[in-house]
């Protein structure tokens, strides 16, 4: 355990890397104690992989994804010497066990693809087992790395949107706790304050967990951004106070048409949004971007415990056998949305067409639609 004031102030945290070469482990902060405590934990198996992203040791979709790849590794550095053959079953069930982990967050899955295409390209240029799991050590510390930079650009696309003096509410936690880097929604921020600008930020707690006033409201204090923390049904009035200028929010999956998939309370504050004329952004990477589904109806939203809303943080606050719906995310229909920064750019007021583009600009293949039927669970977006 450490405390909270030993981690370096002013400088983005690290929120997981991998430790120690081959074999190795990977070191992440437990984002389930924060703010009060900071203790960094040692995963070294992939079921203690699945256990933190399935309990938000660690969370947010790029983290998640970077965290997928290094748990891909844990699952197959203690195979050398094996067969090419042991190595790729190994990986096939390590993915299978990761990927139910968090339903709903596409830089999970997309972490996965990336590394069983790695190791298919391999094994099909007739690479030993060692060969394979070495270019998985590689794949993954390029996917980390990848993220490092892709935060970086969307926080300099993201920057050129505030303007000195901008107020700026947020939602959830979207920032270097959240990835691999600087952050998503954070990094324009983070940019813009480096830049000279002068920044305050609204920070929605985020009910149930509390991820706006325990990891958001301490990132950006830490930072030395002016951070005012209020409840999630504050939001609307202190846009009916003009207090805020524009909304900024990360995503954990954006449809073909970008309609965006955030954390429950995210669609709520769009819509108070349009009603008080406030420009509403996201921030994501492409790999956010699910080209295989048309619209936000294809999502499916991870419920959660109900645990988690009758007795948070360990105290019962509801009375006992109380019926409780607990969705993880919403999803924000593309109308209501004004830009999504990417690491290519600004889609503004996106649509099928230009996030296409987007995805040909950088060089990206675009898959086919699946079935256009709702997925179970959701209902179609109107």
């Amino acid at each position: 355990m450490t405390d909270i004031n030993s981690a370096s102030a002013n400088s983005p945290l690290e929120t997981l890397s991998w430790q120690g070469g081959r074999p190795g482990h990977v070191q992440m902060v437990e984002q389930t104690l924060l703010p009060t405590e900071f203790l960094e934990l040692e995963v070294r198996t992939v079921d203690e992989m699945v256990d933190a992203i399935y309990r938000l040791a660690v969370r947010g979709a790029p983290a998640i994804g970077v965290a997928a790849a290094y748990g891909v590794l844990l699952g197959v550095q203690d195979l050398t010497g094996s067969t090419a053959q042991e190595v790729m079953a190994s990986l096939k069930e390590t993915c299978d066990r990761l990927a139910k982990s968090r339903p709903t967050a596409v830089n999970l899955f997309w972490a996965l693809e990336r590394m069983s295409a790695c190791a298919e390209s391999s094994a099909a240029a007739s690479a030993s087992g060692d060969e394979i799991i070495g270019a998985l050590f590689e794949e993954a510390a390029s996917i980390h790395s990848s993220d490092k930079d892709t935060c970086q650009r969307m926080g300099a696309h993201g920057a050129e949107l505030i303007r000195d003096g901008a107020r700026i509410l947020t939602h959830c936690n979207a920032g270097s706790l959240a990835t691999g880097g600087m952050g998503t929604a954070l990094a324009p921020i983070y940019t813009a304050a480096q830049q000279g600008k002068r920044v305050s930020v609204y920070a929605d707690e985020t009910r149930p967990l509390l991820q706006g006033a325990r990891l958001t409201a301490f990132e950006l204090m830490r930072a030395g951004i002016e951070t005012t923390l209020i409840t999630d049904n504050t939001a609307g009035w202190v846009m009916r106070e003009g207090r805020v200028d524009m909304v900024i929010v990360g995503s954990d999956r954006i449809a073909r048409n970008g309609d965006v998939c955030n954390k429950i309370g995210t669609y709520s504050v769009a819509v108070l949004a349009r009603e008080h004329g406030i420009p509403f952004f996201v921030v994501a990477p492409l790999s956010t971007f699910d080209m295989t589904i048309a619209d936000g109806s294809r999502i499916p939203i991870e419920e959660r415990p109900s645990e988690e809303v009758t007795n948070p943080f360990g105290r019962r606050i509801a009375p006992e056998d109380c019926k409780v719906y607990s969705p993880a995310f919403d999803v924000t229909p593309a109308r209501l949305v004004s830009g999504i920064v990417t690491e290519v750019g600004i889609l503004r007021n996106p649509t099928s067409y230009a996030i296409e583009a987007a995805f040909k600009d950088a060089g990206l293949e675009i898959p086919d639609l699946l079935d256009s039927g709702a997925v179970k669970g959701t209902s179609a977006l109107r």
